[in-house]
């Protein structure tokens, strides 16, 4: 009688060393099964091999619902019933409405969601530059200095003796102020 037979044949008596001692004799063959199971899985299954091995382990040995084990293939089978078990109760869980129920992920599309394309109207851009020069003059001798002249950041926060993270929180702020001022006269001409 091999060591495994012994030790399932005990557990039935409810002595929890007994399990204990059961575990580092069946664990590799239980985690192959479970790496077995988890492989004819579809792709996005959450479940690890090892969490599926302690919870079947968990259902195989418990208290509550003692069973009797005629020999280790009838543990290996019903340890192999009960991570199928595990699997199916997890798929069932994903398809409820509180996980998104019968939706499924879509494949990120990003044509769908990039910025519409700002066709480059130098006229509109010149009255946009004039308006933000009457809000903020260093931030439309900014927008020349790159825009106009080609300067990296470098080179126009050294021209306008700011910092360079000045330089970059007014390019971010004076392109979006431009941009908004623009759609917003284009929006204005289509009324």
């Amino acid at each position: 009688m091999s060591d495994v037979t012994r030790i399932l044949s005990l557990l039935p008596e409810g002595d929890r060393s007994v399990s204990e001692q059961l575990i580092p004799l069946v664990y590799d063959e239980l985690r192959k099964l479970a790496a077995t199971q988890l492989a004819r899985e579809p792709a996005g299954q959450t479940l690890q091999a090892t969490a599926l091995v302690h919870d079947a382990f968990i259902r195989l040995v418990d208290d509550d619902h003692r069973q009797r084990w005629d020999s280790r293939g009838h543990f290996f089978a019903a340890a192999a019933e009960a991570m199928r078990r595990l699997l199916v109760e997890s798929a069932r869980r994903k398809r409820t409405l509180k996980r998104g129920g019968s939706l499924a992920r879509q494949p990120l599309n990003e044509d769908a969601i990039s910025a519409p394309e700002i066709k480059h109207d130098l006229l509109a851009l010149d009255t946009a530059l004039d308006a933000l020069a009457s809000v903020d003059s260093q931030a439309a001798t900014l927008v020349q200095l790159r825009y106009f002249s080609g300067l990296t950041i470098d080179e126009t926060s050294r021209a306008l003796d700011v910092s360079r993270r000045t330089a970059e929180r007014l390019w971010t702020w004076s392109k979006a102020w431009l941009l908004q001022y623009m759609l917003r006269d284009a929006a204005d001409e289509v009324t």
